[in-house]
Parts: structure tokens; sequence; C-alpha cells
């Protein structure tokens, strides 16, 4: 009989999993966990040939997703577009014409050498990404958490985060679980 992981554990085959996690009151964007319509964190230890370098990691979780989520955000591209929501390229276009670095279609909003902080504001919701690199206390090994924290503004927004929230957590994990592979 096949053994099922938990639901809140995702095996990448290193031997790591991605883990659920508490929000990390030391992230840059914490202020934003209060009153979030959504907030929520995952953490996984990466595989050890991932050097501590948080613009390799943000690349290696949202550069080219894999098949799936591609077929995801274009369909989510093609709903959006019909209510005045912006598509992944316009939010790619938008970042190029203001000069703004971004990862894939995220425009950077705040760096540092432990934290990435991604996100767009809208005049349906405002959103946030954190990643987040920690070394834990007696650890050689480092853990990164991706963070996100979504505001809704109306009830479009509303609408549009109650459509998106179960898909969200599984590109959130499957796209973390890219950094505890041997790169």
């Amino acid at each position: 009989m096949k053994k099922h992981h938990p639901s809140h554990l995702i095996s990448n085959g290193a031997g790591n999993t991605v883990q659920l996690a508490t929000l990390p009151a030391e992230s840059s964007i914490a202020s934003a966990f209060k009153d979030a319509d959504l907030v929520d964190s995952f953490s996984i230890t990466p595989h050890n040939d991932v050097p501590y370098d948080i613009d390799l990691i943000a690349r290696i979780i949202f550069d080219r997703p894999v098949w799936w989520v591609r077929g995801l955000l274009a369909i989510r591209d093609n709903i959006v577009a019909r209510f005045g929501l912006k598509t992944t390229d316009e939010l790619r276009c938008k970042a190029r014409a203001e000069g703004n670095k971004s990862i894939d279609f995220f425009p950077v909003l705040a760096r540092n050498a432990n934290e990435l902080v991604l996100g767009e504001n809208d005049r349906h919701l405002d959103f946030k990404i954190s990643i987040l690199l920690r070394m834990p206390v007696n650890r050689s090994d480092f853990e990164v958490l991706v963070t996100t924290v979504v505001h809704c503004h109306n009830n479009l927004g509303r609408l549009y985060l109650a459509l998106i929230k179960p898909f969200h957590v599984l590109v959130v994990r499957s796209s973390l679980k890219r950094v505890g592979r041997k790169t």
C-alpha cells in the first residue's frame, strides 16, 4: 500500500520536505500580517549544493515553472483580463517599462542579503511575497521560507483570492520544493 505524506508536508526526493511554517517575525513584511485576507508561510531546507544566495534561490523558485503551473497561469490570465486585473505579461511589461527589477512577473519591492520581497499593489488587492533565508541556531544548514500576504480592497479582490487560494498553496509548495533538489 502506498504511503501518503501528511497534507502539510511534501517530499522533494532529497529527504527534505516543504512544511507549513510559523510566520517569520523577522521578515520585513511582518507588519502586514495583521488583518490580512491571506497570510501563510512554507519552509524547506535547501539541498546542500544550493548556496546561501537570495537571488539565486528566488530564481530557482520562480523561474521556469513546471508545466501545470504555466497552464494555471494561462487560465488565470485569460480570466482576469476580462475583469480588469493585470495579466502576468502586463506585470512583466510594467516592471520593465518602469525600470524595476523583477523575478519572472513579480516586481521586486525590497531586498537584502537574507530576504527578497516581491509584490504588487492593485485597486483590487495588494500582495507581497517574502523569500527569507534563515540560519537556525546550532545547525550548519539554512532554511528558506516563502511567506505570502494578501490584503483585498473590494469584492472583486476577495472573489479572486477565493478562486486562486487552493491553487496558491499547491503552486507555492511545488515551487519551493525545487530548492530542495540538487541544482
